[in-house]
């Protein structure tokens, strides 16, 4: 297979995955709100071909290569319509783990006190 059918594979999957749903997804209706779910998508792709070997030697009428890709879907926050308003909250994981740190530390902390008065 030559590297242009590689691309034109992974181009054609990209384009199947890759719809509004991906980043918006379906909203959700409940108390007179409808909350639409917001995520961060990101693809990432690559291609190589050569010439094929065997043995250590080269072929030259033949070739070999390949392709990959993949793609990284990250949560940042919903937007909330109301009748009043609209507004996006945001989901900020970096407080979250900043708190988990803080908590850990304490109890790091509390635990290697108690140990050292024994």
């Amino acid at each position: 297979m030559s590297i242009q059918h590689y691309l034109e594979l992974i181009m054609q999957r990209l384009q199947s995955s890759a719809s509004i749903k991906t980043v918006y997804g379906e909203p959700i209706t409940a108390e007179g709100k409808t909350i639409v779910p917001v995520a961060k998508v990101a693809y990432g792709f690559g291609a190589g071909v050569g010439p094929a070997k065997k043995n250590g030697d080269t072929i030259e009428e033949k070739e070999a290569g390949g392709a990959g890709g993949g793609i990284c879907c990250r949560p940042v926050g919903i937007v909330e319509i109301t009748k009043e308003e609209t507004k996006f909250i945001p989901i900020d994981e970096r407080s979250k783990l900043a708190g988990a740190l803080l908590i850990g530390l304490v109890v790091g902390l509390w635990l290697g006190s108690r140990r050292s008065r024994k």
